[in-house]
């Protein structure tokens, strides 16, 4: 069976108009790379968990920030690997400086038998819709598609108006 994920997709108006928060994984892995590589902050959901209890507890394991307020919820979607992610968006502005992540535990360098902890994500950004679609993960871009046309935005001008 598939594993299944949920996360919150913060939004905010700006003024160059709107605004998503991405954040980037820690780890050695994603050290190098930027384009393609910015997720909404997300993870498992726990067995007997329901999505959106899962997204909030993750969203504040990720960021050390509370995920309280009204949400919205998308349209599940599939990833390449099988996987289903949940999202629920939220407005709430939050300073994408202070995040502060939980970590995690692997052996690195690989085979050398010593473990290191690492930040599941290591920063956080406030994107435009438009650069927020070149950051994001190919298989969770859809849920930027959905914000737009919940809040009645039109996709891709600048304003989102």
């Amino acid at each position: 069976m598939p594993k299944k994920s949920a996360g919150l997709l913060l939004y905010r108006d700006a003024s160059g108009g709107l605004e998503v928060l991405l954040v980037h994984p820690g780890g050695p892995f994603w050290a190098q790379k930027d384009d393609g590589a910015w997720s909404i902050p997300k993870g498992e959901i726990g067995d007997g968990e329901d999505a959106l209890t899962a997204a909030r507890r993750e969203f504040e394991e990720e960021t050390g920030f509370s995920a309280d307020g009204e949400v919205i919820p998308l349209q599940p979607l599939r990833q390449p690997s099988g996987k289903l992610i949940h999202a629920f968006a939220m407005q709430k502005d939050i300073d994408a400086s202070r995040v502060q992540s939980n970590t995690f535990d692997m052996e690195w360098p690989p085979r050398s038998g010593k473990y290191q902890a690492f930040p599941e994500v290591d920063r956080a950004a406030w994107f435009s819709l438009a650069f927020a679609r070149s950051k994001i993960v190919r298989g969770q871009a859809g849920f930027l598609t959905q914000l737009e046309a919940k809040l009645g935005r039109t996709p891709g001008s600048p304003t989102g108006a």
